[in-house]
């Protein structure tokens, strides 16, 4: 099953060409690892993905209930964290059990106290809380790992493995190559802002986390 097609999507700002004529599909269940030098259009293209940007040419259709995290930790500071997570909840068009929420990132116990008296792990926990409750179809992180403490990547590892048991499907930015590829189970490469590669996920890439841009990275 289709989850999101892309037909010949590309993006400009101006004259400048973010995106060119990118074509894929993604199917339920997908973890796809989306990969690219700094400026070769990743974060655009979860944009895209996302609803928040529209394409200056092509078509990209999504059929699912869509999450994002973004390069912000996307909570608000002066509502406690159940606040947060009631809010959000209110957004969705599905049941969420906030308390079982706050306990699955163990912080059920300070539920009530303002963030600004939470540590940075905490608010990013609650972050990966307001990002998968509701059980979302498809997931869209931007640099999820970046400058998460261990319990916080201990926590994500396990919240994209259980996504991924529902058929969730999954894109993960990432310049952390060896994280992503635990889970990916296809890899999308942009260059320059053109699709170099999208298929299964390399074996090479287990033990050699730059093979794709060595293979990949000069054919565009």
């Amino acid at each position: 099953m289709s989850v999101l097609s892309a037909q010949n999507v590309s993006k400009f700002f101006g004259t400048f060409p973010a995106l060119r004529q990118l074509s894929f599909e993604l199917e339920a269940g997908d973890c796809v690892a989306l990969l690219g030098r700094n400026g070769a259009g990743k974060t655009t293209l979860l944009q895209l993905m996302a609803g928040l940007s529209r394409p200056t040419d092509g078509k990209l259709e999504v059929a699912s209930r869509i999450s994002l995290l973004g390069h912000g930790i996307g909570v608000y500071d002066e509502l406690s964290a159940r606040e947060n997570l009631q809010f959000f909840a209110g957004l969705s068009s599905v049941a969420i059990d906030v308390d079982g929420w706050l306990r699955k990132v163990n912080l059920f116990e300070v539920a009530n106290a303002p963030l600004r008296e939470y540590s940075r792990g905490m608010r990013q926990r609650l972050a990966l809380a307001r990002t998968f409750m509701g059980e979302p179809e498809l997931l869209l992180l931007d640099e999820p790992f970046t400058s998460l403490d261990d319990k916080s990547t201990a926590l994500l590892q396990t919240l994209l493995a259980e996504a991924l048991a529902r058929k969730a499907t999954i894109v993960v930015s990432t310049h952390q190559i060896p994280e992503a590829m635990m889970l990916a189970s296809r890899i999308l490469f942009l260059e320059r802002g053109k699709l170099a590669y999208f298929g299964p996920r390399p074996d090479e890439m287990l033990g050699d986390s730059n093979w794709i841009y060595r293979s990949y990275g000069e054919a565009v």
